[in-house]
Parts: structure tokens; C-alpha cells; sequence
């Protein structure tokens, strides 16, 4: 019983989350977005039925922007927490930036990459991907992939039209962060590489799409 109104109460939560981002509540847009596409992800496992019917009722349409090369997902996240704590840029800490300068800043770092972690996240991702387009096929939405969108900008037209907006020509501020070959990113690249080849997950090594 307590693990039900558990259950209870983070779906309150996740669809009191949602429902502001709905309706744009408050200034802190963007930290309440945040904070109901975590809260929508951690409770993806337990919480997918009442989400997704919270999305069937309100018309909600989901877009799942997935990375083919795992590896390089996982070089981002290690950065990116690297950086949480080391706030490299003049004392704070920046996931996205708009400048060159501040991208070869945080570009210096070069994550150890411990293989035994490396192949687990691997394998849970994988799943977590699979389960999640499981869970929410019954809703309106499209896949769309990292790599795609970086070679392919034309693929920003197919967002618009999913998103029933008119076409226009869409630029981002953001700069690269990654932008080198993998090797040159991963300080233990030689323990990687090895650990990779031979595995269904090889082709992360020299697949460097979507840099």
C-alpha cells in the first residue's frame, strides 16, 4: 500500500511537471522543463502507462532525439558531469555554449573511461531506448537521431512538419563542444578501443558520424 501511493505521488508530480511546461508557466521555463523531462525519464520504467495516457488526453506529441554512437554519448555525459564540478568557464558551469573559445575549454578535458561501466551504460541504454518506443508507440511521435541532424539539416523540416509549423530556415547559437576524432577525446583510448573490437559495439570506434 505504501509503495502504491509511492507510485501515486510521482505521478502527480511528473504530470503537475508536465502541465507547466504546457502552459509555459512562470519564468523558469526552461529549469521546469528540465526538471519534468528528468522526473518524466526517471519514472519512464514504473510511471509509462499513466504518462502515456496523460499524453493521449492532452494531445501531447513526443519527439525522441536518440544518438546512434553510444561512445560518444557517453564522452559528452562524462564531460558534462566533469564539468558540474570543475566549472571550467570563469567559474560556472555551461552544458551548451556559443562561442569557439569556451567549446576548446571544455573540449580539453579527456574523460578515463572505465570499460567495465562503459559496457553496462551500453547495454542499459539500449534497453531503456527499445522499452521506452515500446511504451509510447500508441502516441504520436517521431525518431529522430542525433547524428541525422547534425549532416543532414534538411531533417529540421521534418520536426516543423511533425510539429504542424510552417517551414523557415531554423540556426542555432550552440557550438560544438566535440569536435575531434575520438581518439584524440577518450584519455585511455587504447584500453577503449580494445575493449570494443570484437563486440556488437565495435563500430562506435570508427563510426564518427555526427561529430
Amino acid at each position: 500500500m505504501v509503495e502504491d501511493c509511492s507510485l501515486v505521488n510521482k505521478m502527480t508530480l511528473q504530470t503537475e511537471l508536465l502541465d507547466k511546461v504546457s502552459n509555459g508557466d512562470g519564468s523558469g521555463y526552461y529549469d521546469v522543463l528540465t526538471r519534468a523531462l528528468e522526473g518524466l525519464t526517471i519514472g519512464l520504467m514504473r510511471n509509462h502507462e499513466g504518462i502515456v495516457e496523460y499524453f493521449q488526453n492532452r494531445g501531447v506529441s513526443a519527439i525522441f532525439l536518440l544518438r546512434r554512437n553510444l561512445l560518444r554519448r557517453w564522452v559528452s555525459i562524462l564531460a558534462n558531469s566533469h564539468d558540474r564540478e570543475a566549472k571550467q568557464l570563469n567559474g560556472t558551469h555551461k552544458a551548451h555554449v556559443h562561442s569557439r573559445h569556451e567549446a576548446d575549454i571544455l573540449a580539453r578535458y579527456k574523460p578515463l573511461i572505465d570499460v567495465n561501466k562503459l559496457i553496462v551504460d551500453f547495454k542499459q541504454t539500449s534497453k531503456w531506448c527499445a522499452d521506452a518506443l515500446h511504451y509510447f508507440n500508441g502516441t504520436r511521435h517521431i525518431i529522430l537521431y542525433y547524428e541525422d541532424l547534425i549532416l543532414n539539416r534538411t531533417k529540421l523540416v521534418d520536426v516543423l512538419d511533425f510539429l504542424r509549423m510552417p517551414q523557415r530556415e531554423l540556426k542555432s547559437r550552440h557550438v560544438k563542444i566535440h569536435t575531434r576524432p575520438l581518439s584524440d577525446q577518450i584519455e585511455n583510448w587504447d584500453v577503449v578501443s580494445q575493449s570494443l573490437e570484437g563486440t556488437e559495439y565495435e563500430s562506435f570506434l570508427h563510426s564518427d558520424h555526427g561529430k
